[in-house]
This record gives structure tokens, sequence and C-alpha cells, in this order.
């Protein structure tokens, strides 16, 4: 084993049974904000040229049924779109509100599956600390039971010392840097839900301009 492991197993051994749920809160975490980060990519919720692109190709030639499945298959966007496409193809004659409905029922799914994970991120940065306060009145426990009337235990003294200030440290930090991640992943996608809402909106009014047109062919 190098140092390295040495020390960090004698680390563990010192902040005794406390530590154990502190770890795995530690491990979902890592876990859960790599996931996030790796799902709220702009590329992959919102590219940055589709809305345009698809106004543009949409006013030459109605999309068929395989294009608008690989429209949907392509971002959290091209979902909400390519949902006004099924809408006026199934329904040709459907009024303005249905054609809204389907586009805003897609929408709430998108930003539903958006927020996905970002409670458990929450919850774990506020029952962090919460274990690492667990592991400070354990270790407390254990300070005051050495303490017996006439003699002294220093080594289960030092256990107790160790076991506090270890989970202490450890809880804090698990939670700080999940906090700031369920924060910048929070504000990402109240950023990307308004950019869906608004590129929706617009969407709605070339997806009824367009029926005019064709009607009027």
């Amino acid at each position: 084993m190098s140092v390295r492991e040495i020390l960090l197993l004698s680390i563990l051994v010192a902040a005794g049974w406390p530590v154990w749920p502190l770890l795995l809160c530690s491990v979902l975490a890592l876990a859960l904000s790599l996931e996030r980060w790796v799902q709220l990519r702009t590329r992959r919720v919102i590219p940055p040229d589709l809305l345009s692109h698809t106004l543009t190709t949409s006013q030459q030639q109605w999309p068929t049924r395989e294009q608008m499945d690989q429209l949907a298959g392509s971002s959290s966007l091209g979902e909400v779109l390519a949902s006004g496409f099924r809408c006026l193809t199934e329904q040709p004659h459907c009024d303005e509100e249905v054609l809204r409905w389907h586009v805003e029922s897609t929408g709430r799914t998108v930003a539903h599956r958006l927020e996905r994970f970002l409670p458990a991120l929450a919850t774990l940065a506020s029952v962090a600390p919460l274990l690492g306060l667990l592991g400070t009145v354990v270790g407390m426990i254990e300070i005051f039971a050495a303490q017996t009337p006439g003699q002294s235990q220093p080594a289960q003294l030092a256990q107790g010392i160790s076991v506090a200030l270890y989970n202490t440290a450890l809880g804090l930090m698990i939670a700080i840097p999940t906090l700031v991640v369920w924060r910048v992943c929070r504000t990402r996608v109240d950023q990307q839900v308004l950019q869906l809402e608004l590129a929706a909106e617009h969407f709605v009014h070339h997806l009824l301009a367009l029926r005019a047109r064709r009607t009027q062919a």
C-alpha cells in the first residue's frame, strides 16, 4: 500500500463508524453531479442553431415522420419542436389551443426531465452536515465515556476527539461542493426552461403562419 492509501485508511479508522454514511453520501453526490453536468450541457438541451434551422427548413418543406423522429431525438428543444409538427400532421385543422397544449405538455415533460436528481442533490447537501454532526455527537459521547471518576483513558479520549473532528470536517467537505453544484444546476435548468418556453412560443406562431399559408395555397 502507498503512503496515501495508508493515510486514508488511518483517517477512516480514526473517524469511526459514522464516516461510512458520509462516504456513501459523497459517492452519491459525485455520481449525481457528473450525471447532471453531462445531461444539462447546452448542446444536449438547446443547440444554438436548431430553432433557426428548423424554421428555415420547414418553410421550404414539411418534415417527414422520420425527420420528426430524428428532430425529437436530437435534443430537448428538438423534442418540443417535433411535438408541434406531429400535432399538425395528425390534426391538420386543430385550433391554436390544441396545438399549444401539445407543445406545452411536451415542454413540461422535458422540464421535469431536466430537473431530475436536483432534489436528491439538495437533500444530500442538507443531510451531509447533519451526518457530520451525528459523528460529532458520537465522538463527544466517547470523550465523556473516557472520563471515569479517578482515572482517565487517553486512548479512548483521543478516539472520541478524532471521531468528532473528522466527521464534522467530512460532512462540511461533502455539503459545500454539493450545494454549489445544486445551485449551479438549478440556475442552469431555470435558464434553459425559460429559453424552451420562448422558443416554443415563437415556434407555435411559426406553425400557425405556415398552416395559413398552406391553406391559402
